[in-house]
């Protein structure tokens, strides 16, 4: 997937996941992107376990579905990213 694939999803998964989740996670444009990207891993190396049950770290790619698992994946990585910054103080 080139750059520009990798941008949008970022941004669209990211931005959907911050709408979902509950309460405010702060951020500005790169922030969400990243988080986006994250997801999108996150959600594919689940996806690629869940169906060939051996680890493999993928990537979603740019269509419905995967922007679906990214956005999933995106959620996932607000949650675990929320546990431990509360941790932190």
């Amino acid at each position: 997937m080139n750059i520009l694939a990798w941008v949008v999803l970022g941004l669209l998964a990211g931005a959907i996941a911050k709408a979902i989740y509950p309460g405010h996670q702060g951020g500005g444009l790169l922030t969400t992107m990243l988080l986006g990207i994250v997801g999108a891993f996150l959600g594919g190396t689940l996806v690629s376990v869940l169906e060939t049950g051996s680890l493999a770290f993928t990537a979603t790619s740019l269509s419905i579905p995967g922007v679906v698992v990214a956005v999933l994946g995106a959620m996932l990585a607000i949650f675990i990213y929320q546990k431990f910054a509360r941790r932190a103080y």
